[in-house]
């Protein structure tokens, strides 16, 4: 069973949430198990395309089957109807690149991790009072780590992941665990449409295993 304060434990143990979406379900599986064995425990599947839905309840068969301790998330959730239907389809966790009050209380009566995305200091106010356990910055490459550093202690207590633009470099993945972030989101810096249409699941399992040291250094 997946609680909120599992998922949470998980993203931030990891300090890293893969996220993709591709419109073939079977590479999809692929791809996860790849993450997988490459030593990932909790990714984020997006709902990117018009396959999503039955992709993902395909991906959650396979991983209760094979992957039992793998928390597997559903992103890119914009209103109640989405959050509802992907929950259902046993969704661990719901991201979202908004704040949309009525979302994160049916992700919170279903006793799930809620991590909507924010770019002001108001909408992060607002995630915040409704207890979203993280928040997301979103696009991060816009806000940067100067950004967080500056406005996280008018919010005690509360996580935060960048996602968009965090690089697979030492540097930059430094400078966002330096400005308080818990984790750091990645998706085509990791999972790019190459390795995606090539299946080169090789190059994948390198990339993840540099990426998850990096993560290990960088805190």
């Amino acid at each position: 069973m997946k609680t909120k304060e599992s998922s949470l434990k998980a993203i931030t143990d990891q300090g890293l949430l893969p996220l993709f979406f591709y419109e073939d379900a079977q590479v999809s599986l692929d791809l996860i198990r790849t993450l997988y064995k490459s030593g990932i425990r909790v990714l984020e599947y997006t709902n990117r395309g018009k396959e999503a839905y039955e992709n993902f309840k395909f991906l959650v068969k396979a991983v209760e089957a094979e992957m039992k301790d793998l928390h597997l998330g559903i992103g890119t959730i914009k209103n109640t109807e989405e959050a509802q239907a992907f929950i259902e389809a046993g969704a661990h966790f719901i991201v979202c690149p908004v704040v949309d009050p009525a979302v994160g209380k049916i992700v919170h009566d279903a006793g799930l991790l809620w991590i909507p995305g924010c770019f002001t200091p108001t909408e992060i106010n607002t995630a915040h009072q409704l207890q979203a356990g993280i928040i997301k910055l979103f696009p991060a490459n816009m806000l940067g780590p100067a950004y967080l550093s500056s406005i996280k202690e008018l919010f005690p207590g509360q996580l935060f992941i960048p996602t968009g633009g965090v690089e697979i470099e030492q540097e930059n993945m430094t400078k966002w665990f330096k400005s308080g972030v818990c984790a750091v989101g990645m998706g085509s810096k990791l999972i790019s449409k190459s390795i995606m249409e090539t299946k080169n699941y090789e190059e994948l399992t390198v990339l993840t295993q540099k990426t998850i040291d990096m993560v290990k250094i960088s805190r």
